[in-house]
C-alpha cells in the first residue's frame, strides 16, 4: 500500500503569519493535534508544523496569550514528510528516525496532499495481520 492510499485528505493547514488562536481553534475542529504551517506566498507549501504542546509551551514561556503570539514565531521549521507514492513502511522509516507522530503528505513542488500519522499506519498493520489470520489455510489434497 502507498501513502497516497492512506493519508487523510483535506488537512487544515495555517500560516506563519496566524496567531497561535487560530491554530488552536484549528486543532480544536478539526479534532487534531497538529497542523502543516504553509507559505503566505499563496502555495500551499509546507514551511513547518505547529503542534498543540507547540501552542501550550510558547505561550507559558512568552508569558503570553496564544492571541499575540504568531504560529511563525514557535512552528517546527525543520519538517521532514513523505510522498504520496512512497511505501509505509519509508514513512513508518522517516517518523521513528525524526521522533515524530506525524508527517505531511507532499507533492514534488512540497505542496500539502494530506497527513499520515502513525496511527493510521498502525491501524493499516493491524488490518493486514487480522486479514492474514482470516485466511484460510490451503489443503494439502
Amino acid at each position: 500500500m502507498k501513502i497516497g492510499e492512506l493519508m487523510t485528505q483535506n488537512v487544515r493547514t495555517c500560516l506563519p503569519t496566524d496567531t497561535l488562536s487560530t491554530a488552536a481553534q484549528l486543532m480544536w475542529d478539526g479534532d487534531c493535534g497538529c497542523i502543516p504551517v504553509v507559505s503566505d506566498d499563496g502555495s500551499k507549501r509546507v514551511v513547518g508544523m505547529i503542534t498543540d504542546r507547540d501552542i501550550c509551551m510558547a505561550a507559558h514561556f512568552h508569558g503570553c496569550r496564544p492571541r499575540e503570539i504568531a504560529v511563525g514565531d514557535v512552528m517546527s521549521k525543520s519538517v521532514r514528510s513523505v510522498g504520496p507514492s512512497e511505501d509505509l513502511a519509508d514513512a513508518e522509516a522517516i517518523m521513528r528516525d525524526a521522533q515524530v507522530r506525524r508527517l505531511p503528505v507532499v507533492d514534488s513542488n512540497q505542496e500539502i496532499l494530506g497527513m499520515v500519522s502513525l496511527a493510521d499506519l498502525a491501524r493499516e498493520a493491524n488490518r493486514k495481520r487480522k486479514s492474514k489470520e482470516a485466511a484460510p489455510i490451503p489443503s494439502k489434497r
